[in-house]
């Protein structure tokens, strides 16, 4: 069996080769990387000793470690790449969409822009007018719905026998496989959370999920498991599900209100997201719940949301990553005809006062 410090620098090797770290060629701090993979620093240091005399990274103290420079720089692509996500300005997407165009900018990439606000009808017309796009090389796509069989499977297929390349990022379908993606690792999310309320003495942990969104099955897969192995009461009626019809109503207060209701045993909360969570800490403090003591509430994704909550949530973050630019820089790749491997996002926890 390899030594841990060995199989360490295996899985840094694969992520540098699949082009995760390229943005700001830096990777992770030894901190950061010590919490990913639950090892001491010292296990740390060999694995990056051994990148660094492979000639893959410098290391600097005081400025951590760095991928080193090309010999020669890439050829420049004027390609079209079209994005299609499932919202622009909501959430998350605005920084992931940035991510997008700093890569596809850098390398003289037009990219255009369509959403389908999670709707398979909105999706299945985007896609009918990609398909009659002439020049277009490439999309990056995030799916709808993608929980759910999706009807318009059929229209991705001709995309691909039109010759275009695909990257899904966020969710992907079982019959697409083969096609690259770019995803966050949210089964081990989902367990990580419910590991941290343990440790901080949980034992009654409820669940908030999205259910027709790959991420959504995923976290709760991950959730559920974590208080099956740790020997944690899972109950149906700690578990509250929503779906994208639901979303508006299900953030109103009232309806917040009676999930809280319902939720009333437990002493913490994992949540689908920070959007979610900054309405249960909102209405719990209207409630005059004290944050940890009586309730925690953890999430995903490390948003404003989590900043700007009355009391800062603690949540998941992608650290230094971005999935904008890793799904933009893997299709870059596919259309260099580079070979090319999905990518998984670790989540990394962000602690804060709601825990």
């Amino acid at each position: 069996m390899a030594p841990k410090y060995q199989s360490i620098a295996d899985s840094l090797r694969q992520e540098i080769e699949n082009g995760v770290y390229t943005s700001k060629q830096l990777l992770p701090t030894e901190q950061l990387l010590c919490q990913r993979f639950q090892i001491s620093r010292q296990t740390v240091r060999r694995a990056l000793s051994v990148l660094e005399d492979e000639g893959l990274i410098t290391r600097r103290q005081g400025s951590g470690s760095r991928l080193r420079k090309r010999t020669r720089p890439e050829t420049l692509l004027n390609c079209t790449i079209a994005v299609v996500t499932t919202y622009i300005s909501d959430y998350i997407f605005p920084d992931i969409l940035q991510g997008m165009e700093t890569v596809l900018a850098a390398n003289s990439s037009a990219p255009l822009l369509f959403a389908t606000q999670n709707q398979i009808a909105i999706e299945r017309k985007i896609l009918q007018t990609l398909l009659t796009m002439k020049g277009l090389d490439g999309v990056l796509v995030e799916g709808s719905k993608t929980a759910l069989p999706n009807p318009n499977l059929d229209l991705y297929q001709k995309l691909i026998g039109q010759g275009v390349q695909l990257v899904f990022l966020n969710g992907t379908y079982p019959e697409l496989a083969d096609t690259p993606s770019v995803l966050a690792d949210n089964y081990g999310g989902g367990r990580l959370l419910v590991e941290y309320l343990h440790q901080k003495g949980h034992q009654n942990i409820a669940g908030i999920f999205k259910n027709d969104d790959m991420q959504g099955t995923l976290r709760y897969a991950g959730y559920a498991e974590a208080l099956r192995d740790l020997s944690l009461p899972l109950e149906d009626s700690q578990i509250c599900w929503y779906n994208t019809e639901d979303r508006k109503s299900f953030l109103s207060e009232t309806f917040v209100d009676s999930v809280l209701d319902d939720l009333a045993g437990c002493s913490a909360i994992v949540c689908y997201n920070d959007e979610i969570a900054f309405r249960i800490v909102s209405q719990l403090k209207k409630r005059g719940i004290r944050h940890p003591e009586e309730m925690a509430v953890v999430s995903f994704d490390n948003s404003q949301y989590s900043e700007l909550a009355p009391v800062r949530i603690t949540s998941l973050s992608h650290g230094t990553q971005n999935i904008g630019e890793l799904s933009a820089t893997l299709m870059l790749r596919l259309l260099r005809g580079e070979e090319c491997h999905s990518v998984v996002v670790p989540w990394v926890l962000a602690e804060k006062e709601s825990s």
